[in-house]
Order: structure tokens, then sequence, then C-alpha cells
């Protein structure tokens, strides 16, 4: 049983594990090849950060990335950032690399949320992005071309993903429960020639069609030559309804399968196009290349997540996420994709774990905010599912709470590595993530990704140990931003993160390194609040308040009141409960003794919804706009953009 305090890890894995890891193997590997002689992954940390060309060049040859190259110099401009470009004369294909494996194993497996299974060889995906990538070339596609999926979850966004990435071309893609303007807000600015998209998708238990939006929005992307629809809920065949709109069979059918003519690019030409949330304005574009992407991934995936031949990962996303992109990548690991798309709770908690037990799921991704639903749920997925293949389990999108550590180790598995894991698109990877071979501390992220210098500095720019301040990185690493899409001179990827620090990568996140010398994030520096001029992150007030069964979510603000600001509590309470005093009281008591006088909410606030974002994360800027009058200029960002106009006016905010 996990032992739930500071003196004893939640879990700490066995010698074999260490042993059988990955880590050790590139270790072992690293001796062998001339590399130091390195006793565990916090040796490997400290050697990786003092010797970032050395240890990049070992990830290329270590994880066999198939290019010409890497070649001379490994890193130019090393001194500047940014500036810095990683293997500037190396030459490689995205696809080619996450493609490497043709036999007749699973390559991915597909459930919907009516629990239909589809099964893809890695041979059948050869093949078919063999055909999709003559037919995107038939049709003028070639390298910096942008091509959009405007898709679900399904195998058909993978493999359209795959072809354009083996043209050259640029993929970006969101999910379709975007609406009219969000669409155009995107893909407006980056001008596709290509777009993907389903007849519909499943949530919730409702079938929703897309055709008629997805028509309407393509009639504001003149760019557009061809629109190829991937029947979902129904069958392809007859007339789309679109303007240049063709069923993917079509598309491909004059095309047979064979070889693929992988176009090999430069290290940093651009993969993807991927967005900002887009909360205060047009979502900012921020786009990645190739060589970095795959290199951060491949070492995400090999050491920090132990994935290995075979494995079966599974990660719940949507496509407008990026830990959909993040997942994808598994495959350079001839590891196995379980993709799912629709409700994570329809018809009820168990639907994944039903999932990762037929399926034998060794990688289960989630985001922080399902973890605390299941415990709210009372739900005990090891007392009712089989989940003896499950070695790691991952949670992302906000902090997870040190009761949610104790939950996934009581009620879902007592061995796995709970990997706590936090970046974000502006990297599409991580900063701080899991080590399998490392103890898992109750409300720490285990480490620092090797490669990334990783500090955590005060106001006056310097670091800190066991003090909160700003999640920074000193040192260039190769999955950052090649550039923002329409921002020539890069003055708003500067902005982004070099003012606050310049030459230092600034990310925005509130922390902590801890004695142990893991990550605790407090929230977006953003949103912090700084009540009497002390600095508080979110994260702190969530962890109290949502102890309380009572409280399903919240959300905290500060408040510009009286020359000072003031904490402000928003709360979705169980069904049937109201707000009264007694339960404001025991609220603002469970914060005070919590956390601190200073955490305590000035006003609790009891709301139906909370809003956010396409993801899932709670947009805690927009509601503080809102209260202060302030304009929200980008609601299209929002999944339910309905649930701000209950926050403006509040009479309880008035006094």
């Amino acid at each position: 049983m996990a032992q739930a305090d500071s003196e004893h890890p939640l879990w700490t894995p066995s010698a074999e594990q260490v042993r059988q890891s990955n880590i050790q193997a590139f270790l072992t590997y690293l001796a062998a090849n001339g590399g130091p002689e390195l006793a565990d992954s916090k040796a490997l940390y400290d050697w990786s950060i003092e010797n970032i060309e050395d240890f990049w060049l070992a990830i290329w040859e270590y994880c066999e990335v198939i290019g010409d190259g890497p070649g001379e110099p490994i890193l130019r401009n090393g001194n500047q950032m940014p500036g810095t470009e990683f293997f500037p004369n190396a030459r490689l294909n995205f696809a080619e690399n996450l493609l490497r494996r043709r036999d007749e194993a699973d390559a991915i497996v597909f459930r919907t949320e009516q629990g239909k299974t589809r099964r893809l060889s890695f041979r059948e995906i050869h093949e078919i992005v063999s055909r999709l990538s003559q037919a995107l070339a038939a049709e003028g596609v070639g390298p910096g071309d942008r091509v959009a999926g405007f898709l679900p979850n399904m195998p058909e966004t993978v493999l359209a993903m795959l072809a354009t990435a083996s043209l050259g071309a640029v993929w970006s893609s969101c999910s379709p429960d975007f609406g009219h303007q969000g669409v155009l807000d995107r893909f407006g600015q980056i001008e596709p020639k290509v777009l993907f998209c389903p007849d519909g998708y499943y949530y919730n238990g409702k079938t929703l069609p897309v055709l008629e939006r997805v028509r309407d929005f393509a009639a504001e992307l003149p760019t557009l030559s061809r629109i190829v629809v991937c029947p979902l809920i129904g069958e392809s065949g007859g007339d789309t309804g679109l303007d240049k709109g063709i069923w993917l069979e079509d598309f491909q059918a004059p095309h047979q399968a064979g070889e693929i003519a992988y176009q090999r690019m430069e290290f940093n030409a651009p993969l993807y196009i991927m967005f900002s949330s887009g909360t205060t304005g047009k979502p900012k574009c921020i786009v990645h290349g190739i060589g970095g992407t795959l290199l951060q991934h491949l070492k995400e995936h090999q050491l920090h997540s132990d994935i290995k031949p075979d494995d079966r990962v599974f990660y719940f996303t949507t496509c407008g996420w990026m830990m959909w992109n993040w997942q994808i990548s598994a495959l350079a690991s001839r590891a196995t994709l379980l993709l799912y798309d629709g409700s994570p709770f329809h018809p009820d908690g168990n639907v994944l774990f039903d999932y990762m037990e037929a399926e034998r799921g060794t990688l289960f991704g989630t985001s922080a905010k399902y973890i605390d639903a299941l415990k709210k749920a009372g739900l005990s997925p090891r007392q009712t599912h089989d989940l003896s293949a499950l070695r790691m389990m991952a949670s992302t999108g906000s902090p997870l709470v040190a009761e949610s550590f104790d939950y996934v180790y009581e009620e879902v598995k007592s061995d796995l590595c709970l990997a706590s894991i936090s970046g974000g698109t502006d990297i599409v990877s991580c900063f701080v993530l899991g080590d399998p071979t490392q103890p898992v501390w109750r409300g720490e992220i285990q480490t620092r990704g090797f490669g990334l210098a990783v500090q955590v500095w005060n106001e006056q720019g310097q670091p800190v140990v066991e003090e909160k301040g700003e999640l920074v990185c000193v040192k260039p690493f190769p999955c950052m931003p090649i550039y923002f899409w329409n921002d020539p001179d890069g003055e708003r990827y500067r902005k982004a993160y070099f003012t606050q620090f310049p030459g230092v990568w600034c990310h925005g996140d509130f922390v902590k390194l801890s004695r142990h010398d893991g990550i605790v994030v407090y929230g977006r520096s953003d949103a912090t609040l700084n009540p009497g001029g002390v600095r508080i992150g979110t994260a702190e007030i969530y962890r109290q308040v949502e102890k309380l069964p009572e409280v399903l979510e919240s959300l905290v603000i500060g408040q510009e009141w009286d020359n000072d600001t003031r904490v402000v509590l928003f709360v979705r309470l169980a069904q049937g409960v109201d707000l009264d005093e007694s339960l404001v009281d025991r609220i603002r008591k469970t914060v005070r003794e919590g956390a601190s006088p200073r955490h305590m909410p000035a006003r609790v606030v009891q709301v139906n919804d909370i809003p956010r974002t396409k993801s899932g994360k709670i947009v805690e800027l927009a509601v503080r706009d809102i209260v202060h009058g302030r304009e929200i200029k980008n609601r299209e960002a929002l999944a339910n953009p309905g649930a701000l106009e209950e926050y403006r006016g509040r009479p309880e905010l008035q006094e």
C-alpha cells in the first residue's frame, strides 16, 4: 500500500524494473560507445545538460534515427537563444521514422464511444500512407505546403498526418467540436491546400454530423483545392455535399500501394503548426520542426516513459491538443497506438479502463481533472479491471494534486510509475516528466527532462531550490519552436518566451524544485494571485477545496479590490448541494488550515459551469477579465463559451 507522507515515496521501482528499463539500456550504451560510465538517471541528467551536443547525438544514434547525417556541427549558434540550430546539416523525414516497422502486428487500435474496434497492422498503415501520399502529391502538395485536419481522434487522422509528412509538407489539426470562427482563426492564418474532415463524430451518446459546418467555413478558406471526407458515422459513397469534396476512398483509389518516396528535409524544416489556446486574441501559430520534434519525442518515450517495441500506448486526447502529436510519435519506438474518441464518462467512468483491460495497455495517459473525477465518482479500477499490463500512468493538463497521487496508488494500481508531466504546445513535449527508475514522491513531478537545463528562478533571476519561482530553461534545446507563423522578424516569438529573462526561455509556469530534485507546479505564472503582495499559485487552493466531496471543481482568480487583490473562489457543487454559510465556512477553513490564511478566499461563489478550453483547461484569465468588465477577445477558443456569462456582474463581487 502507498505511504502518504513526506518521508516515504509512494512507489519505488524494484531492482529488476530498473535493470530492465530503457534508461539502464541507454546508460550501458553510452559506456560501451565511448561515453561516460554513469551510475543512474540523476547522473545522466547532470551529464546531459553539461554536454548537450554529446547527449543529443547519443539520442540520435541510440534511437536509430533514419536520415542523412547527423553530420557536423551538432549545434550552430549554441550561445544564442533564440537563434540556436541543432544538426543544421542533417536531413530526415518524420514519417519515414514512424513507419519503420512493416509487420502484421497492431500499429493502431481504434475504439469508438459505442465500443466498436478497428485494427490496422504496421503493414496496412504503410500501404495506406503510400496511397495517400501519392494522392496528396497528385493534388499538388509538396514541401512546405499546409494540410489541415478537422478531425476526431481516428486512424485516418494519423494516416493523413503521416502522408503529409512523407512529402515534407506541414500538418495542422483541430478537433471537430471547434466552431466556425475557431476554425477560421486557426486555419485561416496558415492557408491550407487540402483539408481532411469526417462526416461526423460521436460524443456523450450523441451523433454529431459536421459536413454542413465544414461547408460553411471552407467557403472562407480560398486556398483549399480539395476537401477529403473520412467516413465515421456513415458510409462513403454518393455526393459529399461539399464544393471540392471527395470521399477518402475515392481520393486514394487511383493509386497503388508501394514504397513511399520520402522527401528528406532539413532538420529544422517545419513539421507541425500548432496553436496557442487563443483566449486572449487570435491564437499564435507555433511552428515545430521535424528533427526537434522527433528527437524530443524519442527521448521522452523511450527514456522517460520506458516505451518499448510492442508496448501499447494510450493517451486520452483530441486532435486539438499537443498530446495527440506526442502519442503518435510512439510509432517511431515500434509501439502500438491505442486511440479512443468520445466521452471518457459515457456510459460511465469505466469505459477507458474497459479499453485498457481489453487491449493490455502498458501506458495510460490522461488529465489531472479526469483522475480527480474518478476519485469523486468513487471508482476503484484495481478492483474491477485487470490492469496487470499497465506500467505507467501519465497525467497532464493541470497540476496533479497530492490527494490524486494517493488515489491512483490506492484505487488504480499500486505498482506503476505515476508520471505527472508538464510542458505544452510551446515545445510539443515536456520540461518535467517521469523517470521509471526513480521513486515517485507524493505531489511531485519526478524529474526534469534529460538534455533540458531547467531551473527555477526568483524574480531577481537567481536559481532557487525549495522556493517558488519561474520555470526557465537556460540552455538551448532542439524542440524549441522554429518560428511563429506570420512573424517575419521574430518579435512575437521573442516576446512570448525571452523578454522576462533575455537569452533564457521563461515558460510561464510557477513552480518549485523540491529536495528530491522533483518539481511541484503551482499554476500558470500569469494566473498567480497576489493578495497583500504575496504570490500564490492557484493550484495550492484547488488542492484544498477539491478535497471536499461537495465540490466537483473550482476556479480561483484575484479580483482587484480596495487597492489590493482579494481571492475569489468559484465552485461547481455536487448535484443537490447548495452553497450555504456552513459550506462557505468549511471551504474557507479547509483552505486556511491546508494552505495558509493568505490563501483563504474573501468570496466564495456558486456557479453552474466552469469555462474551459477545447483541451479541458480551465480559463482563469478569461474569468478574471469578465469579472473586471474587460472584453473577452476570443470566445471561440472555449469549449463552453456560454458559461462565461454567469460570471459577469455577480452581485457577490460588488461589495
